[in-house]
């Protein structure tokens, strides 16, 4: 465990775990559990869409009701003859597990289309479980719906309750029951330190990865591109400290994505990607990084977030070593734009080197706070001004008056001089690469504003990454 590793031993074992009672939210396809999920969350956590077996992996989050803390994990869509793609048997066994860890359970049903078989096949695997369950007879949207609810009592679990998780009705009530009951959980965890997206086009194995880190198949693996569609956060402890795991829908071109869930997948896979501290790009090693790659870690470049590259899969290619060698440099020289950015060789199937993905995340994220002091700023950046002068305006010498570091989270530094709008984009990378290399950032974006002296404060002058 962590807590017994060596300091920053970058091949300490992970553990996870917020020790808060679990309620999980079960029932066949398409009952608005995930609806229901986002409610109880007060915020969307979940895709919701009129399709049968949108969701897939199970959801956890932390959430509190009245003051009491506690953890919600939403299932993909249980038995039924709904579901019957080809992750009907991976979605069971994922609601199965959730059922063996779950405090509490709530078996949504669907009051406009009154009890079916597959209800009824759900209600006896319940009525043997040893935790309290809850029947929520969802989309009860008026009076006559929810007279409609007393239907459920044929189920055998009690008095069904009516509720609309799209409007909000009667969930209040659901969650009074469901926290009295409730066992009392552990001290709330440590505030989280890192939030780690993990990105990547289809199936490079960025599930793989975040079940071999959680040593839990908690996402759903499958060689089909698209399996994962939420972006799912799970909460994992490393050397002592707390980081947030975001697994993410694989990243298509624009021209491959398909309407509906995919679509919305991806959407998200980039709003986790803005929410992120540190963005771990996940590539396959056994293939050379393509202009998708690149298009990927451009995005992570533009939320100016930390960078981690995962090279996964590299178990395929460890025995040979000319083509570990030319895949090396034709790596370093596809991401030559991020060359601060820390690479980790690593494979989801063997575990190799799997934690120091995460401790080359924590210290990306440290890096990101890092400060620097005016005085020693104006004198490196001196340093860099007689070592190679920015070329002229019109004939006239740009001068670099003064520059500070205005914020950290990403570190931002702002120059003052006379004509910032006339400085090359070249000399920009330069100022850049001179930071770096008197006072590191490494692992982390970092932003350059240049303003002209004697500007409104108002004005955020010329901004580069």
């Amino acid at each position: 465990m962590a807590a017994h590793a060596s300091p920053r031993s970058p091949d300490a074992v992970p553990r996870t775990g917020a020790g808060l009672p679990l309620l999980a939210i079960v029932g066949r396809p398409n009952v608005g559990k995930s609806t229901l999920f986002n409610r109880v969350l007060g915020r969307r956590g979940a895709i919701v869409q009129d399709l049968p077996g949108t969701t897939r992996d199970r959801l956890y989050a932390e959430t509190e009701w009245r003051g009491i803390p506690f953890r919600v994990v939403d299932t993909g869509g249980l038995l039924g003859e709904q579901l019957t793609g080809p992750y009907a048997g991976e979605v069971a066994a994922q609601v199965e597990h959730a059922l063996s860890e779950a405090d509490a359970v709530c078996l949504v049903v669907d009051v406009q289309a009154g009890p079916t078989p597959a209800d009824g096949d759900i209600a006896q695997l319940l009525r043997d479980a040893a935790q309290p369950v809850y029947v929520a007879a969802n989309k009860a949207d008026n009076a006559t719906l929810a007279a409609a609810a007393t239907d459920f009592y044929a189920l055998g679990l009690g008095d069904p309750r009516p509720i609309s998780a799209h409007h909000g009705l009667n969930v209040a009530e659901l969650l009074d029951d469901v926290v009295d009951r409730l066992p009392a959980g552990a001290a709330p965890a440590a505030d989280t330190v890192c939030r780690l997206a993990i990105v990547g086009r289809p199936n490079v194995g960025k599930s793989s990865i975040v079940n071999a880190l959680l040593h839990d198949e908690r996402m759903i693996v499958s060689s089909v591109p698209g399996t994962t569609r939420d972006a799912v956060d799970t909460p994992i402890e490393f050397e002592g400290q707390r980081l947030t795991l975001i697994d993410t829908a694989g990243i298509r071109r624009r021209g491959r994505i398909e309407s509906g869930p995919e679509k919305a997948s991806v959407r998200r896979a980039r709003a986790a990607i803005a929410r992120a501290d540190v963005v771990a790009v996940v590539l396959d090693a056994g293939e050379d990084v393509g202009a998708q790659d690149q298009h990927i870690l451009g995005m992570a470049l533009e939320a100016h977030t930390g960078v981690v590259l995962v090279l996964n899969k590299a178990d395929l290619i460890a025995d040979d070593a000319e083509l570990l060698d030319r895949r090396r440099r034709q790596m370093r020289w596809r991401t030559r734009f991020v060359p601060w950015a820390p690479v980790v060789w690593t494979s989801a199937l063997t575990g190799e080197h799997l934690p120091r993905i995460l401790d080359a995340a924590l210290k990306a994220r440290a890096e990101r706070a890092r400060r620097v002091a005016t005085g020693p700023l104006n004198a490196a950046v001196k340093r860099a001004l007689i070592d190679h002068p920015p070329a002229a305006h019109r004939g006239r010498p740009i001068k670099l008056f003064y520059a500070t570091q205005a914020e950290v989270d990403p570190p931002t530094f702002v120059f003052f001089l006379n004509y910032p709008e006339s400085l090359h984009f070249s000399y920009e990378r330069y100022l850049a690469r001179r930071i770096r290399d008197e006072f590191g950032f490494g692992g982390t974006s970092i932003r350059l504003n240049f303003r002209k002296r004697g500007a409104a404060a108002g004005d955020r002058g010329v901004t580069r990454a």
